[in-house]
């Protein structure tokens, strides 16, 4: 590390803490040149994830669109936010977990669908008649028989 008093490139690390949050690594360093101690701050670098779009567009992911569109299917239902929370911190962690740098909207819309199946089906009913854009009722009612199915 380059010493911000004189630019010796040669330290000592003579103290190292963990941020509070576990984020980032503070350390204490001391000039082998001029003795004079400076902090730095060590963070992994994060790359953003980018959602691809259906016309191919890319946008930086937002869990904020994720939980706006399963509380709004959840409207009304006897479901907490602390699930609806739990549901979208599952659904992140497979995102982080099976893609590095891009996710295509639809992957995501599958997924907040199979988790809302699971935990409303009246909520999963709302939601995937937006997220698919159903043309008619007939559309509408084959997912309500898939559901009566079991």
């Amino acid at each position: 590390m380059k010493c911000p008093f004189c630019s010796h490139l040669e330290d000592k690390v003579v103290d190292s803490r963990e941020s509070g949050e576990g984020d980032s690594t503070r350390r204490r360093r001391e000039c082998l040149k001029c003795g004079r101690r400076f902090t730095t701050y060590e963070k992994i670098e994060e790359i953003p994830l980018k959602v691809v779009k259906k016309d191919n567009t890319r946008e930086d992911y937002d869990r904020r669109k994720i939980l706006n569109g399963i509380l709004k299917a959840c409207e009304k239902r006897p479901v907490s936010v602390e699930q609806i929370e739990g549901m979208v911190d599952e659904i992140e962690r497979e995102i982080e977990k099976g893609y590095e740098q891009e996710v295509h909207s639809k992957e995501i819309g599958e997924l907040v669908m199979a988790k809302l199946h699971n935990l409303d089906e009246v909520a999963y009913v709302r939601f995937a008649s937006v997220y698919r854009q159903f043309k008619d009722v007939n559309e509408f009612m084959e997912v309500i028989k898939k559901l009566l199915k079991g």
